[in-house]
């Protein structure tokens, strides 16, 4: 964007403009695990869930790019990469990674920092990422194109597909759920986008594994202004999705994307080659067709940029009767998100969010085999700011209101040993205050401070989401943290 102007590396002018998606978890089911990253874009010059296209942004850079406002000459001197060789780059071959690694403690001193989940661990330090990613673009003609990622470290847990990366949700014939390449109790491994691409710059269609167009963070730091992600990005949305998507560009100042999905964050996960479920209703209740799409308008000037995406289908909700048995009720979820970014002066970027879904037959715990479950709905609002104080350093802020309707999405903790308190029903608050230093193009530091605080609606049964565990539960309303990462790109 404009006020960019200096030799800026392309992913650290991503998170300048809080480039990225998001997250979607569902308390009381694998589904819980998977989120969002910067999606490859079908149409590599403008990105799926980008605000606008990014004119002369040299195509390996565009990935991460989410809502935000064209790099302009941020983007002319992108970071060194050490793994491209003349024999790949010549067959139109990239490979390129990075590792994020940092530490986040909150002010209780809690073992767990209540539902901030990527940085979930107390004063642990943790490597997030060590991500690699191998990608073919697209031509301005026909040709064809596609990309693998791999994800290693700590985050590796949020970005899990069912009957590829993870366990099906059910029990496969061994009885295993879960994550399948963990390694460790903390880290393992996921593979977040497998997939090829035929047509052109204009036109073209994605098929296989891929991060989800619905949001505005995204799961590869790269992507992101902040360390810690908002709780519409973990909570609220898809991470991934399977299937097929077309996407038109006819001009810079719009895109248009639509497609079918096996849903969120699923690869395969049909009951047949599962375990014993109670729900005979639905024979393959999770191998059902959902539609993703979004359309992206951008000013003539390029200050100003909308997106609106949306998926909408079937999908399992994790539920359990009184005697523990898993029922697994199937619902329509759908999700909208909508973007807009304004780039008011050569220093100030204004980005806004707002997110609202909803699914049927939602509740995680039920009395009776057949009842029927009501409706959960979540929604929220995103503000971010961004200033340019030097050509290395910017500041960042971001305001927060996300409501958990029926207490359905947000948990303390999702990781194996975490407390998996949840059923928070009300509005959760937060504030990050954070810089990005620039050190040369490889290096980025990142630094922040946040305040939480979660407002309870009357009667609510979930207890509290922050501080030390007892009975189940948090003991506090609020919560302080701090945390810094760095990340080196190859």
């Amino acid at each position: 964007m404009k006020f960019m102007k200096f030799t800026l590396p392309a992913w650290v002018a991503a998170g300048l403009v809080a480039a990225a998606p998001a997250s979607g978890a569902d308390f009381g089911s694998y589904d819980t695990y998977a989120q969002n990253t910067a999606p490859a874009p079908a149409d590599d010059s403008v990105p799926p869930v980008t605000l606008m296209p990014r004119a002369g942004v040299p195509d390996e850079d565009v990935y991460q790019l989410r809502a935000a406002a064209p790099q302009e000459a941020a983007v002319e001197q992108g970071a060194n990469r050490y793994l491209e060789t003349d024999f790949l780059m010549k067959r139109g071959i990239s490979t390129y990674g990075w590792i994020d690694a940092g530490i986040g403690a909150n002010n209780w001193g809690a073992p767990w920092n209540g539902p901030i989940t990527f940085n979930d661990r107390n004063w642990q330090a943790q490597m997030n990422q060590l991500y690699l990613v191998n990608e073919k673009v697209l031509d301005d003609d026909f040709s064809w194109g596609g990309r693998i990622d791999l994800l290693y470290g700590t985050d590796y847990i949020y970005t899990v597909a069912a009957g590829l990366d993870s366990f099906r949700s059910t029990p496969d014939p061994l009885g295993l759920t879960g994550p399948r390449w963990g390694s460790s109790r903390y880290y393992g491994l996921a593979m977040p986008q497998l997939y090829g691409e035929l047509g052109s710059q204009e036109l073209n269609v994605k098929f296989g594994h891929f991060y989800t167009l619905i949001g505005y963070e995204v799961v590869p730091a790269i992507g992101n202004f902040f360390y810690t992600h908002a709780y519409t990005m973990q909570y609220g949305e898809p991470f991934t999705h399977t299937g097929i998507l077309g996407t038109w560009a006819p001009s810079d100042q719009f895109t248009l994307i639509g497609g079918v999905t096996n849903g969120w964050d699923n690869w395969d996960d049909g009951l047949e080659t599962g375990g014993p479920i109670l729900n005979t209703n639905y024979p393959d209740y999770n191998n059902n067709a959902s539609f993703l799409g979004a359309v992206t308008l951008a000013s003539a000037d390029e200050t100003q940029a909308f997106t609106f995406a949306i998926t909408s289908g079937n999908q399992i909700n994790g539920s359990q009767n009184v005697a523990g048995q898993d029922y697994n009720l199937v619902g329509n979820r759908t999700m909208m998100s909508a973007v807009y970014t304004n780039e008011f002066s050569d220093r100030l970027t204004y980005v806004f969010q707002n997110d609202y879904g909803w699914s049927f037959n939602a509740n995680p715990t039920y009395q009776n085999i057949g009842q029927q479950q009501g409706t959960a709905q979540w929604y929220g609002v995103n503000q971010y700011l961004f200033w340019n104080f030097t050509d290395n350093l910017i500041g960042g802020l971001r305001f927060e209101w996300f409501r958990d309707n029926n207490g359905t999405r947000v948990a303390y903790g999702l990781r194996d040993g975490s407390p998996g308190a949840g059923e928070f029903a009300g509005n959760f608050w937060e504030m990050t205050w954070g810089l990005n230093y620039l050190m040369g193009s490889n290096v980025v530091i990142r630094p922040e401070l946040r305040y939480d605080w979660y407002t309870p609606d009357a009667g609510s049964a979930g207890g509290l989401p922050y501080g030390k565990i007892a009975n189940g539960t948090g003991t506090e309303y609020g919560q302080f943290y701090g945390g810094c990462d760095v990340i080196w790109q190859f």
